[in-house]
């Protein structure tokens, strides 16, 4: 199958190109991002390959079918950047990988709350000017602290181990408990128990109608003074403005994310001699509470190996006509992840 990749980069064509050995696909590497306008460069592709950040709205999704493409091989866990409606409507089935590796995402949310609490990244600066002064570098203890988990599946469950490890007391909160944590010592509680007790809260859930802003000025206002929240799921899933006003006022004590709401005009490309259009996200970055990386908690060698393989895999069987039913993305998942 000729196959169209959006927003590849120089790392992953060789592991691309590794996952199709024994396949026999024919890649189509294409830098820029999925787009209404970049839609015909898909001409002749049978597929579209895309990632978290490209465009697949209504308008881009026209533009593939009128290009021939019958598959959208998304290379990620995550659809909302997928009108499944239209995608529907336009006869395109799409494959996700739903699991790559969920200890790369948690491992992030770890390193984001040491870097947080310890100041590593500013004490980093500091010692590279021969300052040596400790002060405003002060953390606390993790152990027996209370941290929440918001959402519990696979990522989700492999940073409440990796919390418990710390010594910490861990909560959590899915419409779907998991009995193997339970079982190891977390603790499953209401959403306002985990907004009112978490002395860290960090996100694993996927973004839906029901998550979109589930962090808002409301849940803000229950959490306690000096909540340091991290996020490395999905960047709609918090209300960055709301976020803005509690770090303004101190109530958040200290903010990590791997993800952005607007990040699809920012994240993945060099913008180091542009001047940024968005200002709440420059507005982000001049809190020295604030660590920002640029959606790199999935990027492990191990992941992206597994991203290819799995979707590469789709790819072959959709040609085959037996897309694997797991990895099928549909209206009625989405309505299912909503309710």
């Amino acid at each position: 199958m000729r196959v169209a990749i959006y927003s590849t980069k120089g790392y992953e064509r060789e592991i691309m190109d590794a996952a199709n050995r024994g396949h026999g696909h024919e890649f189509v590497y294409l830098d820029v991002r999925l787009t209404a306008q970049t839609a015909p460069l898909a001409e002749g592709c049978a597929c579209a390959a895309i990632f978290a950040n490209d465009d697949a709205s209504a308008p881009s999704l026209e533009g593939l079918a009128k290009a021939g493409v019958r598959l959208l091989a998304l290379r990620s866990a995550g659809f909302n950047h997928v009108d499944l409606e239209a995608a529907s409507r336009l006869g395109l089935t799409a494959l996700r990988v739903p699991a790559y590796s969920p200890y790369s995402v948690a491992e992030h949310a770890v390193a984001l709350i040491l870097s947080l609490n310890r100041k590593t990244h500013r004490a980093y600066s500091r010692v590279r000017e021969q300052n040596f002064n400790l002060a405003g570098l002060m953390g606390f203890d993790l152990h027996g602290k209370t941290v929440g988990v918001l959402g519990t599946g696979k990522i989700g469950r492999a940073f409440a181990r990796i919390m418990l490890g710390f010594g910490c007391r861990v909560i959590a909160h899915d419409p779907f408990p998991n009995d193997e944590l339970a079982a190891i010592g977390v603790e499953y509680v209401p959403l306002e128990t985990l907004w009112r007790e978490s002395r860290v809260l960090s996100i694993h859930c996927p973004l839906t109608p029901a998550t979109h802003h589930l962090v808002n000025e409301q849940s803000l206002a229950m959490m306690p003074e000096g909540v340091m929240l991290i996020n490395t799921s999905r960047g709609g899933v918090v209300d960055t403005r709301a976020v803005i006003r509690a770090l303004k006022s101190g109530h958040i004590g200290a903010l990590g994310l791997d993800v952005y709401e607007e990040e699809g005009d920012l994240f993945f490309r060099d913008l180091s001699d542009k001047v940024i259009q968005d200002d709440v996200f420059v507005r982000l970055m001049t809190f020295p509470n604030v660590l920002i990386t640029a959606h790199q908690g999935f990027f492990t060698k191990e992941a992206i190996t597994n991203i290819a393989d799995t979707t590469v895999q789709n790819i072959t069987d959709f040609e085959r006509g037996a897309p694997h039913p797991d990895n099928l993305v549909t209206l009625e998942k989405l309505v299912a992840s909503a309710s």
